[in-house]
């Protein structure tokens, strides 16, 4: 009897647990807790992504290079949708019907459930007739992003494009990028992403049943804000850029002007280039097709990409060395016959210039010159250790910035070529010497560099003795500082006393009468410079030329590489003359527009050997200049020059 009695009561005990258990299920699913109201409603309730406004970009003077725009993609989730009037939509947003199946396919395929782009960058207007229509088509929204815009069209290189991303850049990503984000793909773009494509912000949005916005759930309370990329601020200066642009149409090759006391790029011209522009927008699929098809290589950037010999230009940076080791000294002279006889094989000089000096030697670009100060430096210890001063002096040749990227802050850079002492024995085995490779002297055979070392060459004897990595970044948002290594100096490991015998030769070059960029002088300002001529195999030489300016605190250093233009005082010198007058004196003088705009109006461009296969006139990869060249001075006559005057030495 007794156990029946306690049965009952352990019976209604358990009950009454259910029950309470019961009750407080409910009271939390229909008031402590929203969760079952949201998932009940996951028809209406969205979460809606807004995407920040990349950061723009502006030049060293304040002057926007990249904004943005409004756009706004069109949406759809396709278990949502319900009949519409396809035609009606088409004709909303202005595409056939053909071009619906083929965005709707790709939606199914994607997904059914989950939400993805129908239709990419409706521009503002047509956003405005969709809107007015939008709850007609149940299960399709609008959602807003900004494009970049570059209001002066220039720098296609430099800036880079942006780029939906692939399922590759989402797994590197670790979460952050969705299917339908972009993301930088080259460029600057592609350098600073993380900087500038800001952080999404999340809006959890109400619909009704037609498919209208009803605002924001708990009156955003759960919402997060969007957050704009940083503003970066460059060292470009855009009229320097647009001018360099323009003088370099309808050719091929590249500009790098810098600031010598800071590393700064002032000016990066790729040529041919591009207008960033068309790559923006609903045609940029079609237009990147088309610029990947330009014979010319439009998207080598040959500013890092483009690997020449600096041929005559590489000159003062041996006698440099020569001076730091002591084998001459500014007075020394070798007497040059026309000629320099290496071993069985002799490298031809233009000149007969009998005894010569450092100074005259570097403005007449002797090759013999040249030739002498590199035998000196290999056989310094004896004839019997030339391979190992070889490696010495390659060694001192690297710390002037060849071989090797400069780490600019831009992708894929080339480092160019320069063998050490092991790359040679692999070669040659034992049996070589200073008379073997000595096209080093006038840099040609086994160096090439890209325009970018040619120019930081030359900021180094700027600065007689040192140099800051180039970069095309001088600021960050609200005073972030640039990376430390652009900050900081590095040495080339010659004394400044050494510089000044030759920039000495340099200013001659430009400005004495018999220099080899005579007619490059620039009124008024003091530009030394070293003009080179550099061999191609393909075609017509390529034109070279290496300066700063003014001698005495340098505000530029220019390197100008122009293919298929033959000596270096015809295209390459006039370039960086006009360049380097802009900069300082914010203007060309009257006198030598005229030449400008001939200049402009040039057409070097190479001829290509078949329309189905396009000849290789870039010259990456390829060995150059020329031991027996012709003076530097001599102007290629394609047309009526004006007031261009050639000085043959």
């Amino acid at each position: 009897m007794n156990n029946l009695f306690n049965r009952k009561y352990i019976v209604q005990g358990v009950f009454i647990v259910v029950l309470l258990i019961l009750v407080a299920k409910l009271f939390y699913i229909q008031i402590a807790s929203d969760k079952y109201f949201i998932s009940a409603n996951s028809n209406v309730l969205r979460n809606i992504f807004t995407y920040p406004a990349r950061g723009a970009i502006l030049d060293r003077n304040g002057h926007v290079l990249v904004q943005n725009e409004p756009v706004y993609d069109l949406m759809v989730t396709p278990n949502e949708v319900k009949p519409f009037d396809t035609l009606d939509l088409c004709r909303t947003i202005g595409i056939d019907k053909k071009r619906f199946y083929k965005s709707w396919r790709k939606a199914m395929a994607q997904s059914r459930y989950r939400e993805s782009v129908f239709e990419k960058q409706l521009s503002v207007q047509v956003y405005a007739r969709l809107q007015e229509k939008l709850g007609r088509y149940r299960g399709f929204r609008v959602q807003k992003r900004t494009v970049r815009q570059y209001p002066d069209s220039v720098g296609g290189q430099l800036f880079g494009y942006v780029k939906e991303v692939s399922e590759k850049d989402i797994e590197k990503s670790s979460g952050y990028y969705r299917m339908g984000d972009y993301i930088g793909k080259s460029g600057l773009e592609m350098s600073y992403e993380e900087v500038l494509r800001g952080q999404r912000g999340i809006t959890r949005m109400i619909y009704d049943a037609r498919n209208v916005a009803q605002g924001s759930y708990a009156n955003g309370e759960f919402d997060t804000l969007a957050v704009s990329g940083a503003q970066l601020i460059s060292g470009i200066d855009i009229k320097l850029q647009k001018l360099g642009e323009k003088l370099m149409q309808n050719k091929v090759g590249a500009i790098v002007a810098l600031e010598p006391g800071t590393g700064e790029i002032l000016a990066f011209v790729s040529s041919p280039s591009y207008d960033p522009n068309l790559t923006v927008g609903r045609d940029w699929g079609n237009n990147y097709m088309k610029l990947f098809a330009n014979p010319y290589r439009i998207f080598n950037s040959r500013p890092i990409q483009g690997m020449y010999s600096p041929g005559s230009a590489f000159k003062p940076i041996d006698a440099l060395i020569g001076m730091q080791e002591g084998v001459i000294d500014p007075n020394t002279t070798f007497f040059c016959p026309g000629f320099y006889q290496a071993g069985n094989h002799k490298v031809r000089c233009e000149h007969v210039d009998g005894n010569t000096n450092l100074r005259r030697g570097l403005a007449r670009s002797c090759n013999t010159y040249a030739c002498y100060i590199f035998q000196k430096l290999l056989t310094r210890k004896g004839m019997k250790n030339q391979r190992a001063m070889y490696g010495d002096w390659e060694e001192k040749i690297r710390k002037f910035g060849f071989g090797h990227k400069l780490e600019i802050d831009l992708p894929w850079e080339k480092n160019g070529i320069f063998y050490t002492e092991e790359e040679y024995n692999k070669r040659w085995g034992k049996r070589w010497g200073y008379t073997t490779v000595i096209s080093l002297a006038i840099g040609q055979g086994e160096i090439t560099s890209t325009p970018l070392q040619m120019a930081n060459a030359m900021a180094i004897i700027a600065n007689r003795g040192y140099y800051y990595k180039p970069h095309i970044i001088k600021g960050v948002g609200d005073g972030q500082p640039i990376d430390e290594k652009y900050r900081t100096k590095n040495f080339a490991g010659v004394d400044a006393r050494y510089y000044e015998p030759v920039i000495d030769g340099m200013q001659d070059a430009v400005n004495a009468g018999y220099g080899t960029a005579y007619a490059s002088r620039v009124p008024n300002v003091l530009l030394c410079g070293k003009t080179g001529t550099v061999q191609n195999p393909h075609g017509k030489n390529h034109a070279v030329f290496i300066g700063f300016a003014p001698r005495d605190n340098p505000k530029i250093a220019i390197a100008v590489v122009v293919e298929n233009a033959g000596y270096g005082g015809s295209y390459a010198a006039p370039v960086a003359s006009y360049m380097v007058e802009q900069y300082l004196t914010d203007s060309i003088s009257p006198g030598r527009k005229a030449q400008a705009q001939w200049m402009m109006e040039q057409n070097l461009l190479p001829v290509l050997k078949s329309r189905t296969k396009p000849a290789r006139h870039d010259t990456l990869k390829k060995k150059i200049d020329t031991a027996g060249k012709k003076p530097d001075t001599v102007p290629q006559k394609r047309s009526i020059q004006p007031k261009i005057v050639a000085v043959k030495p």
